[in-house]
């Protein structure tokens, strides 16, 4: 096996050229455990933890919006100022594995592992976030909601990374909710992310684990559009009834060994609900 461990996002970009097929290696906490358990194989490693380009993040104030690095890791997002500006984001961040794994685990892996239950990829679709792309050919961006095209597939092309997520920084209330057979260190049975734009006066909400990829839910961002005073942050009982349950029709679960149908469906229009009331406090 080969094994290159670049100190620049161009000698990164030279060894994938030369081995397109190679694994990307950044935290490591997706990919070991698929390597050690025989999931994966691989013939080449390009790591890519020591890339200055990717390890860091920038701030945008006119446009609002934060660019985070592939590799800028879980334990980061967790403190200010990035907390401040994604509290979705370092919600979700906090439920992802133990301390030790968030100091590891990084954004940009989370989102090229492409589960549909990662925690982070939930939130960062409620924020409509940007995935830029890079390789030896050029660079493209493609929409977070259109990056995953199935469990554990993405767009990413042979020879492509991830460079770095761009995220709106939303102003208005945002919050993330995950139900797993445990508190913490737990793969979600189902999540959920709502996100308010008080200025547009619209509201997002994504779901993960609910579906073969990460789904919004247009039919419940309709209604609370509709009927929510978003300035008044003011819904009423019937508002947040009806919204969850557009939520929980957008669900398109499965049985499998950690949870029922059923008992997904049943999750989602508990969380969309009570997230909407947390959005909305008043009646």
């Amino acid at each position: 096996m080969s094994v290159v461990v670049a100190d620049s996002l161009e000698q990164a970009l030279d060894a994938l050229a030369a081995a397109p097929h190679a694994t990307v290696l950044a935290g490591g906490t997706d990919v070991m455990v698929e390597l050690n358990l025989g999931h994966r194989r691989t013939d080449a490693v390009v790591a890519v933890a020591r890339v200055p380009e990717l390890c860091s993040w920038t701030y945008d104030a006119r446009r609002a919006t934060v660019r985070l690095g592939a590799a800028v890791r879980y334990a980061e997002i967790h403190a200010d100022p990035l907390a401040a500006w994604l509290p979705a984001l370092a919600q979700a961040g906090r439920t992802v594995g133990s301390p030790q794994i968030r100091a590891a685990a990084t954004v940009g892996g989370n989102l090229a592992t492409s589960s549909p239950a990662g925690d982070g990829i939930t939130v960062l679709a409620a924020l409509d976030a940007t995935v830029h792309l890079v390789s030896s050919a050029g660079r493209r961006d493609v929409p977070v909601g259109q990056f995953t095209v199935g469990p554990k597939r993405n767009v990413l092309a042979p020879g492509e990374l991830i460079e770095a997520i761009t995220v709106p920084v939303a102003r208005g209330w945002q919050g993330f909710s995950k139900v797993g057979v445990r508190n913490a260190m737990v793969i979600a049975t189902a999540n959920a992310c709502l996100a308010v734009d008080e200025p547009a006066g619209s509201v997002a909400l994504a779901l993960g684990s609910v579906g073969p990829v990460i789904l919004r839910c247009p039919e419940a961002e309709a209604i609370a559009a509709a009927q929510c005073d978003v300035a008044a942050r003011r819904a009423s009982p019937a508002t947040v009834a009806a919204f969850a349950e557009a939520a929980m029709a957008a669900a398109r679960p499965i049985d499998d060994h950690r949870s029922t149908a059923a008992y997904r469906r049943h999750a989602v229009r508990v969380m969309a609900g009570r997230l909407l009331r947390r959005a909305m406090p008043h009646e």
